[in-house]
């Protein structure tokens, strides 16, 4: 992995259609790709992490001319992947954030968020999701094998709401025939450990992501080739009627655990 230090313009960027999922205003990615190279990311192509090392300043400028709202720190990049720990842009942009009184909401899968929990209690309507594709170890190993196993994330999740962070689980893609194996036991393991949301979305296959992803399958798992070939036949989404299928059974799923779904909810 090589690391890049660039000077950037900007870094704050206005949603400008209504954000359902994460409920943001604005993003902000401190690094362009991501080190974890999770294997159903878009990310895991490009070996080179470039660091926005004027983005403190940058962000510092932006906060002071837009309107007050949420921002969505690590809406396509890992925020708190390995490079953070030397360059701490995130923790350097939450601390600007805190200081002109707007809200967040952090994206990641890293333990390293517990590290900046004394800024985090200091930033107004803070929030912090974590996400998995699966409780199961082996099948996480699988597809995000730089990253810690569902279990510890988890109790991420715990020991932020512990602090009075508010904190929810995202199962982010949602992998069909793989994440649907273990939702109970994901469930059950979100109420032992606190979590205050829960969120989920499908996976999507873009471009070139889509035969990257197929040459996963055919290694690891090719009985799910098939599947996949057939569910994703003409686009980069499964098929409608498994979309709703799978939104249908995961609410009932949360109703019946009453766990709320959506940060609407809480």
């Amino acid at each position: 992995m090589a690391f890049k230090s660039i000077v950037i313009d900007s870094l704050l960027n206005k949603i400008t259609t209504k954000d359902k999922l994460f409920l943001g205003d604005y993003t902000v990615d401190p690094y362009s790709n991501c080190e974890f190279g999770c294997l159903y990311c878009d990310s895991s192509f490009d070996k080179t992490i470039y660091v926005k090392i004027n983005a403190a300043e940058i962000i510092e400028k932006e906060l002071q001319e837009n309107k007050k709202g949420r921002i969505i720190v690590g809406s396509v990049h890992d925020p708190y992947q390995n490079a953070e720990k030397k360059y701490m842009l995130t923790r350097k942009i939450l601390e600007k954030i805190s200081k002109y009184d707007f809200s967040c909401h952090i994206l990641t899968k890293s333990d390293l968020v517990l590290r900046d929990i004394d800024v985090l209690k200091k930033i107004k309507d803070c929030f912090v999701t974590i996400s998995l594709v699966s409780i199961n170890k082996d099948t996480s190993f699988i597809f995000e094998k730089n990253v810690i196993e569902p279990i510890k994330r988890l109790k991420i999740v715990e020991k932020l709401n512990n602090e009075n962070i508010r904190s929810g689980v995202a199962l982010i893609p949602f992998l069909p025939y793989f994440s649907e194996n273990n939702i109970e036991d994901l469930l059950k393991s979100f109420r032992e450990h606190n979590a205050k949301y829960f969120l989920f979305k499908h996976l999507e296959l873009k471009g070139d992501q889509k035969k990257y992803f197929f040459k996963i399958l055919d290694k690891y798992y090719p009985v799910f080739v098939k599947k996949y070939s057939k569910l994703y036949k003409d686009s980069y989404m499964p098929n409608e009627s498994y979309i709703k299928d799978f939104s249908n059974r995961m609410h009932k799923y949360l109703i019946e655990y009453h766990i709320p779904s959506g940060l609407e909810t809480i």
